[in-house]
């Protein structure tokens, strides 16, 4: 659920709440309880901050899937089958028949 209790979420939500932190336990400019409520809010801000840094950055330096060496097909070695199901059949041609 967004890694709210992550180091790295609780770091960064009190990064952004730190000038409130401040201004409510050193220089008591600002209540305590609007402090600390600030620091509440922020947790959620951050988790959803770096979730969205986490799927943007997720993939970075992955191998990408090769295709398999050798012309291997796919699907096992099983060679794929199609088979057109739409529409009127095309006559057979038979070698008599352009003959004649």
């Amino acid at each position: 659920m967004l890694g709210m209790a992550r180091f790295s979420t609780l770091f960064l939500a009190l990064l952004i709440a730190s000038p409130a932190l401040y201004a409510g336990f050193v220089t008591h400019d600002l209540d305590t309880q609007t402090a600390l409520l600030r620091l509440l809010i922020a947790v959620p801000v951050a988790a959803i901050m770096l979730a969205v840094f986490r799927v943007v950055t997720g993939t970075y330096g992955k191998p990408k899937e090769k295709p398999p060496a050798g012309g291997a097909e796919p699907t096992g070695g099983a060679p794929l089958k199609a088979e057109a199901v739409a529409g009127e059949p095309f006559p057979q041609r038979r070698a008599e028949d352009s003959n004649g």
